[in-house]
């Protein structure tokens, strides 16, 4: 058998995907756990224990050719000089992730709270005077990427820019499974603005990640100690700059709105703020803002009686897994920030998890507090929310609020 006989879709390039894609999810856990779609030829896993094996078996699912659709449908698609360790497998990945984990450890990260209150503070302080604003443009849009740049080491006047960018190279069209010259154009120009800065950074260093990663070695197959090259620095950087500037921005937004829709854990939250870590961990799990993971098969696999083929784009689809019942039981699809197991698959898995995910975490804790403290009461003008269309990010592009 090589795909699933049952009328059940998924399309992560159609408008229902975009605005709320819960209902196709649901469908394919029960009907087609592995599914293959004959419109884009690639594969599809939904099921919690499914993408948790995938993530975990890099013999039969790589990362090396990319991950996103035009990147593994296209065998000649060039990834760059500059590509980051997201794309590379063990044991490349190993030592690449053991020489930059220890400046995203949660101790490492605990230093830089004041800048995350600091940042999130000057956002906030001037809404305070109105009755109403705009969620994202006004707040979760613009701060993430100003915390993520200035760890970096990046100048503030471009700080803004590489959201800009980014937001361009993600942005798809409904129907659209490539990336438009435009898109393109958005990559190459942070790949070399972030290649200038890291050569700037070279001549001039100083008291960030950026300049750390310069003066680090990294051991090699060989038992050498090498420095890292102008391009794989770049590469970390365009990584982190990108993650840094979507992942938080999404999450803070869906949190809003969910709380929104639940006022019962919302009056939680405001009488025990001790609850805003399980919160953080619920949101993640409910709407995750990376909602699926690409892969290239290597070998022939079967699964639920559905054959991989090799050489075919594979997505692990962590935003349906977080939502199965035989992982989170009979109200898998309840919001609820006391739930006892909430550990989703949201930032990566395995060796693939996010470096920045203590980072992002401690962002939207300190982003949710200081909603909580200011605004107890507020409401979202659902009808006049916006959903970005993006390449595996999902989340809200405007989120009305009324205070």
């Amino acid at each position: 058998m090589s795909a699933t006989t049952h009328p059940v879709d998924f399309d992560p390039f159609s408008r229902e995907w975009f605005d709320d894609p819960s209902e196709m999810y649901a469908q394919l856990r029960v009907h087609a756990p592995c599914f293959h779609s004959e419109k884009y030829d690639f594969y599809a896993f939904s099921r919690w224990d499914d993408c948790v094996a995938v993530h975990r078996d890099t013999d039969n699912f790589t990362s090396t050719h990319g991950l996103t659709y035009e990147m593994l449908s296209d065998p000649d698609f060039d990834l760059g000089p500059n590509r980051s360790m997201i794309m590379m497998d063990p044991p490349e990945h190993n030592r690449y992730r053991k020489l930059v984990s220890r400046r995203f450890t949660p101790m490492a990260m605990g230093r830089y709270e004041g800048l995350i209150r600091t940042q999130i503070t000057k956002y906030l302080d001037p809404l305070m005077d109105r009755d109403e604003f705009d969620l994202v443009q006004d707040f979760s849009g613009p701060f993430p990427v100003e915390i993520i740049c200035a760890i970096l080491g990046v100048p503030e006047a471009d700080w803004q820019m590489i959201r800009h960018q980014t937001d361009a190279m993600l942005h798809r069209e409904e129907g659209q499974s490539g990336s438009t010259e435009a898109q393109a154009a958005a990559a190459i120009n942070q790949a070399v603005y972030f290649l200038d800065f890291v050569k700037d950074k070279r001549a001039h260093p100083g008291d960030d990640i950026t300049s750390a990663l310069i003066e680090a070695r990294v051991e090699t197959a060989d038992d050498e100690l090498v420095s890292l090259t102008d391009d794989e620095i770049a590469g970390f950087c365009s990584l982190l700059g990108a993650a840094g500037s979507e992942t938080v921005t999404k999450a803070v937004a869906n949190a809003a709105v969910l709380f929104h829709r639940n006022p019962g854990e919302w009056k939680k939250l405001r009488d025990d703020p001790s609850k805003i870590t399980g919160a953080v961990e619920e949101v993640l799990r409910y709407w995750a803002p990376s909602q699926y993971q690409g892969r290239l098969s290597v070998n022939e696999t079967e699964w639920h009686g559905v054959t991989v083929k090799a050489g075919k784009p594979v997505f692990i689809v962590t935003g349906a897994a977080n939502h199965d019942e035989r992982e989170f039981g009979p109200t898998a699809d309840v919001f609820d920030i006391d739930r006892e197991q909430n550990l989703a698959l949201s930032l990566g898995h395995g060796i693939h998890t996010c470096l920045g995910a203590a980072l992002a975490r401690m962002e939207c804790a300190v982003a949710i507090d200081e909603i909580r403290r200011r605004w107890p009461d507020y409401t979202v003008d659902e009808s006049r929310c916006e959903r970005v269309q993006m390449s595996n990010v999902a989340g809200y592009s405007s989120v009305p609020i009324s205070v």
